[in-house]
């Protein structure tokens, strides 16, 4: 079988620019409302006191995105040089994604109505679901800008990245959530039940594609659903409310 120069097979340079398309592709679709008409979800304005936050928000949050194709892209054509020379303009892009994530997570809540139920959560139990988002996007991307120099380590990690942050887009799909809404797995999993499949069928296309899962990405990959467990399940005790009431004070 032919390889590139890191013996990897030809066809598997792609993977990751592939994968990240699709992430791509479905926060678009997620947030049409926004982009199309300004709108929140589900056909809402945008919440008056925090409208302009929910904008820089989106807008990070989509040049993060739309960068994590281009920097796949780039590495998958042998761009290197061009590659490394973003890294400091996606170092700067994932401090604000960080940073607005947080912020708008905790005004968000602030402003939803505390009788309001989402994946079964109430407001101040939810919150911990975008929280969970940007701290693993935190980590993953640390991690993945420690190993810069390892490839092996740096492509999942930043991968994995992105991933953390789409369950925000995949949760404004309901024919992807509603199926299991009220079940045991909305109680496991609560909002990342379809993030978690949409990794696993990723993780199963690079097997496909590399006749390997690779075990870095595998690894990332498990602790990404494990974290999403712990979320879930954190995120009803009143240790947790204790913790978001603090927050959001």
């Amino acid at each position: 079988m032919v390889t590139d120069s890191t013996t990897r097979p030809v066809h598997a340079r792609w993977f990751y620019s592939i994968a990240s398309a699709v992430l791509l592709v479905l926060t678009f679709i997620g947030f049409k409302l926004f982009y199309l008409e300004g709108q929140a979800f589900p056909g809402r304005p945008l919440t008056p006191p925090i409208r302009t936050l929910l904008i820089i928000h989106g807008v990070v949050m989509t040049a993060w995105m739309l960068l994590a194709v281009v920097q796949a892209m780039l590495m998958a054509a042998g761009r290197r040089r061009v590659h490394m020379a973003l890294g400091f303009f996606a170092t700067a892009l994932a401090v604000a994604v960080v940073v607005f994530g947080y912020m708008t997570a905790i005004n968000g809540t602030r402003l939803t109505p505390p009788d309001m139920k989402l994946f079964g959560l109430a407001p101040k139990e939810f919150l911990a679901v975008p929280l969970s988002g940007v701290a693993t996007f935190a980590g993953f991307f640390s991690m993945g800008l420690l190993n810069r120099r390892r490839p092996d380590v740096h492509r999942p990690m930043m991968f994995m990245a992105s991933l953390s942050v789409v369950s925000a887009a995949l949760g404004r799909m309901p024919a992807l959530n509603n199926w299991y809404a009220g079940t045991v797995l909305e109680h496991w999993f609560s909002a990342f039940l379809s993030t978690v499949i949409l990794g696993a069928l990723l993780l199963l296309l690079k097997w496909g594609l590399e006749r390997r899962p690779g075990r870095w990405f595998a690894g990332t990959f498990a602790a990404f659903v494990v974290a999403c467990v712990v979320t879930s399940l954190i995120a009803k005790t009143g240790a947790w409310v204790q913790f978001a009431s603090f927050l959001i004070r």
